[in-house]
C-alpha cells in the first residue's frame, strides 16, 4: 500500500507541473489577446494543446493507481477521493502531510488555470463585441441615404451621408 500512495503522490506532483506549465502559456496568452496577435495565440494554443495530453496521460495514470489503492482497500473507486485517502493515512502523519500537500498544490494551480481563462474568455467576449460594434458601423454607413446634393445638370450627385468619413483630416 506504501508503494501505491508513493505513485499516487508522484501522478499528482508530475500533474500539478503540467498544470503550472499551462498556467503559464496562458499568462502569455493575455497580452496576445490584447493586442489581437493571432500567429501568437496560435502558436500558444498549440503549446495549450500539447500540455493537454501530457495531462490527459497523467490522468489516466493517477486513475490506474486508484484503482489499485480501491482494490487493496475493497472500495469503490469511484466513491473514492482524496479527502478519503488522506483521511485513510490518518495514522501515518508524515504521509498525511504530503498527501495533503499534493491536494493543497493541485486545487491551488487548477483554482488560478480557472482564473486566467475566465478573464482571457472575458477578453475574448470584449474583442468580439467591438468587432461586431465596427461591422455595425461600417454596414450603416453604407446604407446611408444619398444627400439632396444636385450637380450642374440637376442630376442628384450620388453622395451619401457620412461618406466622406473614414480618413483623417490633419487640416481641420
Amino acid at each position: 500500500m506504501a508503494s501505491l500512495i508513493e505513485n499516487l503522490m508522484d501522478t499528482l506532483n508530475r500533474e500539478s507541473d503540467e498544470y503550472e506549465a499551462l498556467v503559464e502559456l496562458s499568462m502569455k496568452k493575455t497580452p496576445a489577446v490584447i493586442k489581437g496577435d493571432l500567429e501568437t495565440l496560435q502558436a500558444i494554443t498549440d503549446e495549450e494543446q500539447l500540455a493537454a495530453g501530457r495531462i490527459n496521460r497523467i490522468e489516466n495514470e493517477r486513475r490506474n493507481v486508484m484503482k489499485e489503492i480501491a482494490g487493496v482497500l475493497n472500495t469503490d473507486v469511484e466513491a473514492l477521493k482524496l479527502a478519503d485517502m488522506i483521511r485513510i493515512l490518518e495514522r501515518r502523519p508524515v504521509e498525511k502531510a504530503q498527501m495533503e500537500a499534493c491536494q493543497n498544490r493541485l486545487k491551488t494551480v487548477v483554482y488560478r488555470m480557472k482564473q486566467i481563462n475566465e478573464h482571457n474568455l472575458d477578453l475574448i467576449e470584449k474583442a468580439l463585441e467591438m468587432a461586431q460594434f465596427e461591422l455595425n458601423v461600417y454596414q450603416a454607413m453604407k446604407s446611408a441615404p444619398e444627400t439632396a446634393n444636385y450637380n450642374r445638370d440637376a442630376y442628384s450627385d450620388g453622395s451619401v451621408i457620412g461618406g466622406a468619413r473614414g480618413r483623417f483630416d490633419a487640416k481641420q
